[in-house]
């Protein structure tokens, strides 16, 4: 009958093993450690290490404090306010925003170069087709803000 073959691993040294992967980083991650060291310096240059270093020590006074700005009733109701202005601007067709965006510089420097028009031909001109468009889409949006602070009112 045959002996079966007796198979002792050696046992592995974590040491051992950890010292040679660090002996042989710098020759496999060259390039690596070159551009950290190239940003490091960037870093220091532009004070930004000094910045971090100043916010790590100064930890939870940081916290603190912008804790308590963003819990401010000012400071709430500004964030909800860029998030309405943000779900309006959403809802806007982008197409006649830019258009608006286009034609608002070109009237005001119409208007700075011209001589200002006469009373009369301003209603003329409130009688066009796009003219009342326009004033209706503003008579409605008023009439909106109205009814609202009639009834913030109450």
């Amino acid at each position: 009958m045959a002996k079966p073959i007796e198979i002792r691993p050696q046992p592995r040294n974590a040491r051992e093993e950890l010292q040679r992967r660090l002996d042989n980083a710098p020759v496999e991650h060259a390039d690596a450690m070159l551009s950290l060291y190239e940003l490091l310096q960037q870093l220091h240059d532009s004070g930004t290490l000094d910045l971090l270093r100043g916010t790590v020590g100064a930890g939870d006074e940081i916290v603190n404090h912008a804790v308590r700005l963003i819990t401010q009733p000012e400071s709430v109701r500004s964030i909800r306010n860029v998030l309405i202005l943000a779900k309006l601007l959403g809802s806007i067709d982008p197409e006649i925003l830019h258009q608006l965006s286009e034609a608002v510089p070109a009237a005001v420097e119409q208007s700075r170069q011209e001589e200002p028009p006469s009373l009369w031909a301003l209603l003329k001109s409130f009688r066009s087709e796009d003219s009342r468009r326009a004033l209706a889409a503003g008579a409605g949006v008023l009439e909106v803000i109205g009814r609202q602070l009639k009834s913030t009112d109450k």
